[in-house]
């Protein structure tokens, strides 16, 4: 007999409330859970949790390489658990003691495109009790944006953690996001929104979901938005539409600088050197509406607004989200009601283990040096400097990695160099639910369960006060499937091998919880006998920064900032043309005239899932988006398939029309290699010809001077017909 249990979905940052039904041991549908604060709605990916937990392809078993690096069949080897948790042990303790734990990097998948989000404070942890600063998850393509580079300007991640009050918000802007590919439950909130009479404006090359239902859809061209941000608090300035009182009293706009010029002064000279005339030259976005959609910021306040990734995969990310945060700062909206707020979060003892690694050993984090305001300072280590580490030592010898989930060589630009760099360590030990191209260069590979057959504590939803109020403990739905351990259980185990018992509460995980959950005065029977969550009475308090501040050095939103001075950065918010352009690079221009933009699928996470055949069916190739008259120039018909060539080389994917785009603007995918067997659909090999795998052809660089953030959404490619095969 079927039964009902309400559960969670982890897969993305939505973590949409659902309801399971399960029979007979089997997990048989997913579907919304009414009531919960994130449970309006399920996605396609999240419906084909069934799929994801019976595919006959799961990895069951630790296994371990028999093979040489670089050989054609890693030889797995099947080991137990034993074996396998006391072979990473001795490893890893062998290579800190010969080269110091810093030479042993950590990394994962995005805990805001995995059920990663589980664990991934747990793992900080593990890798700070270790003794390593290097966590590789590739923060500068997604996290960056909004959540650290916000720290300069506002001393907290604005809009990372200060979130859309969607419910009382009179204007919506999302910039570079799409929330529904990336965030169900904003999605279904903006709906909400639009249907009580919110505007909504959106800053996107495509005309992609809540896109068509915009008041004003402004089609940048990649790359160009910190032109289109500036432009934009031009005309606000301009026309004195701004929130006075707050810029005067809460930004250092009216901080002297040198001995006749404010803050304030510098700010108007830079933005007018973008009147919408000028701005629409660069960015394609008509004067005009330049015009009007300033207008409207200013008319129908309080404004939420949101980013994603679709700003931080580009050379200039960092003084593009500082230029939207200085606009938005001019709204006058942060932590006020219909702004961007930060709800009252549950309060808990942090787990993270911050206070496990010294100063001295962050001090070595990979990057630093180089970038000493950018993602390593916060211990994250970009794509560009960790194969930089591994393969040329630099700026010290990266020996090994421990790495959750993460499919590294697919999930960034020159793919060919992170299979390299991965090959080129002493040891790598990778968990998985299955073998990806990242697995197949490891030493150990681990069995991950999947979400469905773990335990797993949530504490806030984040997307509204009732969300983030909710706590709710997901219980298995199903038995792990073979020797299968969920994240969680093998962070600790790792823990114990690795002496660091004391540090994970001996390997229990439920009084590591019950640690957690301390000051929320929750206990895990209560958690247990509500499978739906408890939702605890918090209330949202509101412009916290009259009280104390702003978190940052001045106590005030620092639209001009000390930090980049002292640096060697522009002080103030800057547009510098992308790396790779027509503008940036004419010589490269004449062989490769169109801008290549990327995208997420809708129904795959990432490199994810592509051999799920209910997904599969719905995507079932490869896809480069083209304007017509683009693809009739290069007798490309719809459909046909094409070779996308960029100065790394080529790859193939089907033409798919898209009169929306701009004519010179193309839009492909990354992560594409796997086969769905059940629908005799092909997988493409990860590297050389045949490939599918856009990264394969991506540049890392030139990447932001700040942040390392790499061009993956605004560089230079040709397409043409492919020949037949």
């Amino acid at each position: 007999m079927a039964t009902e249990v309400p559960t969670f979905c982890p897969l993305c940052v939505s973590r949409c409330g659902a309801t399971a039904t399960v029979e007979d041991g089997r997990l048989l549908a997913l579907r919304p859970l009414p009531g919960h604060p994130t449970g309006a709605a399920i996605c396609v990916k999240g419906k084909a949790a069934p799929e994801i937990v019976a595919h006959p392809d799961r990895l069951l078993h630790p296994l371990r390489r028999t093979a040489p690096k670089g050989a054609a069949d890693p030889g797995w080897e099947r080991i137990g658990w034993d074996e396998a948790l006391a072979t990473v042990a001795s490893r890893l303790t062998a290579i800190a003691e010969e080269s110091g734990p810093e030479a042993v990097v950590f990394g994962s998948s995005s805990p805001s495109t995995s059920a990663m989000s589980d664990t991934v404070e747990w793992l900080t942890r593990l890798r700070r009790a270790f003794g390593s600063p290097n966590f590789v998850s590739y923060l500068e393509l997604c996290g960056w944006g909004r959540r650290l580079a916000t720290l300069y300007t506002w001393g907290e991640p604005v809009p990372g953690a200060y979130l859309p009050d969607l419910d009382h918000a009179q204007c919506v802007l999302y910039w570079g996001y799409n929330p529904s590919v990336s965030r169900l439950a904003h999605a279904t909130a903006t709906t909400a929104a639009l249907r009580r009479g919110a505007k909504l404006v959106v800053v996107d090359p495509r005309r992609a979901g809540l896109a068509s239902k915009a008041d004003q859809w402004l089609r940048v061209r990649p790359g160009t938005d910190a032109a289109l941000a500036l432009s934009l608090t031009h005309v606000m300035i301009d026309n004195g539409w701004y929130d006075k009182e707050f810029v005067e009293r809460w930004t250092n706009a009216g901080q002297p600088v040198g001995t006749s010029s404010r803050v304030w002064d510098l700010i108007a000279e830079e933005c007018a050197k973008y009147p919408p005339e000028v701005a629409q030259e660069i960015t394609g976005v008509p004067a005009e509406q330049i015009v009007a959609t300033a207008r409207l910021l200013r008319e129908q306040r309080p404004v939420a607004f949101y980013t994603w990734s679709g700003l931080e995969q580009h050379s200039n990310s960092t003084q593009t989200v500082r230029a939207i945060g200085q606009l938005y700062a001019l709204t006058g909206c942060i932590d006020a009601p219909g702004g961007n707020v930060l709800f009252t979060p549950v309060p808990t003892n942090p787990i993270d283990g911050r206070e496990l690694l010294s100063p001295e050993q962050r001090a070595k984090a990979i990057g630093v040096q180089d970038r000493p305001l950018g993602p390593a300072r916060f211990e994250f280590v970009t794509g560009e400097d960790f194969y930089r580490a591994a393969l040329e030592g630099a700026p010290y010898r990266a020996r090994a990695l421990v790495n959750f989930g993460g499919n590294l060589v697919m999930a960034h630009g020159d793919s060919a160099r992170g299979r390299d760099a991965l090959r080129a360590l002493d040891f790598f030990v990778h968990t998985d639910l299955f073998l990806n191209p990242t697995a197949e260069q490891a030493d150990l590979v681990l069995p991950a369960t999947s979400a469905w057959e773990a335990e797993a504590l949530r504490i806030g939803f984040e997307t509204s006060q009732a969300a983030q109020s909710t706590v709710q403990l997901r219980q298995p739905l199903v038995a792990a499937r073979g020797e299968a351990r969920p994240d969680l259980r093998i962070v600790f185990d790792l823990a114990v091998a690795l002496g660091l018992g004391d540090q994970f509460f001996h390997g229990d995980i439920e009084a590591a919880w019950r640690y957690q959950l301390e000051p929320s005065g929750l206990t895990l029977d209560r958690l247990r006998a509500a499978p739906e969550g408890i939702r605890l009475p918090l209330e949202t308090v509101h412009r916290k920064y009259e009280q104390r501040g702003f978190r940052t050095p001045s106590g005030l939103v620092e639209l001009y900032s000390e930090a980049f001075l002292e640096h060697g950065y522009p002080p103030l918010p800057t547009f510098t043309e992308p790396s790779i352009s027509p503008v940036s690079r004419p010589d490269l221009a004449t062989r490769y005239p169109l801008i290549l933009t990327c995208a997420k699928s809708l129904f795959f996470c990432e490199t994810q899932h592509r051999e799920i055949t209910s997904l599969r069916k719905s995507a079932p190739e490869p896809t480069v988006e083209v304007h017509p008259e683009t693809a009739a120039a290069r007798g490309i018909g719809a459909g046909d398939w094409v070779r996308l060539e960029t100065p790394l080389g080529s790859v193939r994917a089907k033409a798919k029309f898209n009169g929306n785009l701009r004519p010179n603007v193309v839009c492909g995918q990354h992560g594409w290699w796997q086969p769905a067997g059940e629908l005799g659909q092909p997988g493409y090999p990860p590297f050389g010809e045949g490939s599918a795998n856009l990264n394969l052809v991506l540049s890392q660089g030139p990447s932001d001077p700040i942040s390392g953030s790499s061009p993956l959404r605004a560089s230079l490619c040709e397409i043409a017909k492919a020949p037949p095969d």
